[in-house]
């Protein structure tokens, strides 16, 4: 036979790729099989099968027995059939196994480039179901060029690439480096796996402190959001089904240990630790910390919350160049807009102005205030049914105080 010791090659590379050997064994049975037709021609009838007892790929012909032959390839005469089955009759396909040896140099080489190609493919295979079941975890890996900005990662068994808007701005970075980063995508390309890394994506950060918080890990404490401006700053939302167990206290670790090894990996982004609330009020006002909050009113219909703080706390919960707010509203997935207690005063002065001037009373006026109709243009906007919560209202009422409200802004 042209493959010589068949049963311990494909043990051999089955062990040392990691491939299933059964894909293996269909590879060789289909390169013989090639092998064979080059041999014969296409219109032979062939079975290949590998024999694992003996270790070897048997071949066979099939014939049709026959009184007078017609083809030579696919028939065989009742006489000669007689020779290899004495029971045999005019109509029955007889198989007459085939020396793989008479194949001839050709195409025991085209055999053996048909396994090569399958060994390969089976271990692109292999190496994606690897990687795509590690997806969502961090790996380490090394430097092994730059293209482009993209840094192709050395993964062991395959290449990986930290594409350049994956990767935190001012990080540098070598061919030789070691890098750790966050397995975000698998793809099943032609020439092999591609894996997508990322250091910028928010469940890298995560990602980062299920690996130094144990609780996280075991399940205590779920991070319940994360938000982040690569290289800067993040926000972490983290909450405890132990009432015994402080989520933030967890995270920080004893002295700040656990937080400091992540910001060194982060090389210096500032992280604030929140806890979650399932009010969403109380989240957003822990998210917007250091800064105090003195109200937050909602809007549940538009997703928005006007946010009100002390004067001296603006600057604190906008965040330099809007970063505070900007991190706390992509955590929280609310619209948020932070107003100082001054401004948020005079507004709601001007829309009771706004109420009085336009000839509501100002027993009505305190009326629509305390149902949260605080202008002219909120009455304008608002439905009948709407304005029937206020205390006393009834529809004609309401229809008039809208048209009122109306013709104050044709005025």
């Amino acid at each position: 036979m042209f493959i010589a010791d068949i049963k311990r090659v494909i043990d051999q590379v089955s062990r040392d790729k990691g491939i299933n050997p059964d894909l293996l064994i269909k590879a060789v049975e289909e390169a013989i099989r090639s092998a064979a037709r080059k041999k014969f021609g296409s219109k032979i009838d062939i079975e290949v099968k590998y024999n694992d007892a003996a270790g070897e790929v048997e071949v066979f012909q099939f014939r049709e027995v026959v009184e007078t032959i017609t083809d030579a390839d696919l028939q065989i005469s009742y006489e000669d059939g007689l020779k290899l089955d004495p029971e045999c009759e005019p109509g029955d396909s007889l198989g007459i196994k085939i020396d793989a040896g008479i194949f001839g140099r050709i195409a025991a080489q085209s055999a053996k480039q048909v396994i090569i190609q399958k060994m390969k493919d089976a271990e692109r295979d292999a190496v994606y179901t690897g990687f795509i079941e590690r997806k969502g975890e961090i790996i380490n890996g090394i430097v092994q060029r730059i293209e482009n900005g993209n840094l192709i990662v050395n993964l062991g068994q395959t290449e990986g690439i930290l594409p350049t808007k994956e990767q935190v701005p001012r990080e540098m970075y070598r061919r030789g480096d070691r890098v750790r980063a966050y397995i975000m995508d698998v793809r099943h390309e032609n020439q092999g796996p591609q894996v997508i890394l990322s250091r910028t994506h928010p469940s890298f950060l995560i990602a980062l402190f299920k690996t130094e918080v144990p609780e996280i890990s075991e399940g205590i404490v779920s991070v319940m959001g994360a938000a982040r401006e690569p290289g800067s700053r993040s926000k972490i939302a983290v909450s405890s089904n132990d009432a015994d167990i402080d989520p933030v206290g967890a995270c920080v670790g004893m002295k700040g240990s656990r937080v400091q090894t992540v910001v060194q990996e982060l090389r210096g982004e500032k992280i604030d630790i929140i806890t979650w609330h399932v009010d969403p009020a109380k989240y957003v006002c822990n998210a917007l910390a250091p800064a105090e909050i003195s109200r937050v009113i909602i809007d549940e219909q538009n997703k928005t919350m006007e946010v009100i703080v002390p004067d001296e706390s603006l600057s604190v919960a906008i965040g330099k160049k809007g970063q505070n707010v900007r991190l706390a509203s992509r955590l929280t997935k609310w619209r948020l807009d932070v107003k100082s207690e001054s401004k948020y005063n005079q507004a709601m002065k001007e829309g009771y102005n706004s109420l009085v001037s336009s000839g509501i009373s100002i027993s009505l006026a305190d009326a629509l205030y305390e149902k949260g109709f605080y202008s002219v243009q909120e009455i304008r906007n608002a439905g009948i049914e709407d304005l029937l919560q206020v205390r006393g209202m009834n529809e004609e009422e309401a229809r008039k105080l809208i048209e009122l409200a109306k013709g104050s802004d044709e005025s």
